[in-house]
């Protein structure tokens, strides 16, 4: 991306998200299926602002994957794009996020508001109680809500060694809940701390479901291998895409499973 376009991108992208937030503060008293979809038409139309400004096409693989109603989505974390796009993907996404993010002005009302669950790193064990807990709670609502995970805590670059964490699989025995595990290549186009996207096509693919039932290890197993072997998958397309040259698959170290999400 040249940098004029960049710098169109970054100002048209931030400018309509103030004014958006700022627009939509009567909705943080609204009753919340109107908030809800206030909240959707942001991202749907942040996926458009990617499209027409960055260059940024999408493509969704697998969507017979994704059961209707209450369900766990367990996706790759690499850019700031996932974030900000599966608001409007989802009919009714839910994040786990870090609880700093809650405390931005104008940003973290929205996240409270819509009842996304903050977590507390800080609370040791107990943080593990109150994640299931909330987890039950935003699955039992009435519309069936869609709990996003990004196991891996954080954003990592494509390629990257994966980094595990075992919020998600605590979550998955005990709420009892189907999970949807996502690949997505996004980090490509949209680099972490880069403000210059590379125009492309960003794949969404959701993956074969897992059902509630298994043990909790070969849940954690068993969700990294399908999205990491997808993940590569989509990397070697996506570097193809971009005309880059695709590096020999290396034997990755295990991912680790320290902290909780």
């Amino acid at each position: 991306m040249s940098l004029p376009r960049a710098i169109l991108f970054n100002a048209v992208f931030y400018l309509t998200l103030f004014f958006y937030m700022l627009f939509g503060l009567p909705f943080l008293i609204a009753p919340r299926p109107a908030l809800r979809a206030f909240v959707r038409t942001w991202g749907r139309l942040f996926i458009l602002i990617c499209r027409v400004f960055g260059g940024l096409k999408l493509e969704l693989r697998g969507q017979e994957n994704l059961p209707p109603g209450p369900v766990i989505i367990a996706s790759k974390h690499q850019s700031a794009w996932e974030t900000l796009a599966y608001l409007g993907l989802f009919p009714d996404a839910c994040f786990v996020l870090k609880k700093e993010l809650s405390h931005i002005p104008f940003f973290g009302w929205f996240i409270l508001r819509m009842n996304h669950i903050p977590l507390d790193r800080e609370r040791g064990p107990s943080v593990v109680t109150k994640l299931v807990a909330d987890v039950k709670r935003e699955l039992r609502r009435a519309e069936g809500r869609q709990v996003i995970f990004f196991p891996e805590g954080t954003r990592r670059a494509p390629g990257a060694p994966p980094d595990y964490r075992v919020g998600v699989a605590l979550a998955y025995v005990g709420a009892k809940a189907t999970v949807v595990p996502v690949a997505i290549n996004a980090g490509l186009f949209w680099p972490r701390r880069s403000l210059r996207l590379k125009p492309g096509t960003i794949v969404v693919e959701f993956l074969e479901p897992i059902p509630p039932g298994m043990k909790r290890d070969a849940f954690f197993q068993l969700l990294q291998e399908r999205i990491e072997t997808a993940s590569d998958r989509l990397y070697e397309e996506g570097l193809r895409e971009l005309g880059e040259p695709v590096p020999p698959r290396a034997a990755r170290p295990a991912s680790g499973a320290e902290g909780v999400a």
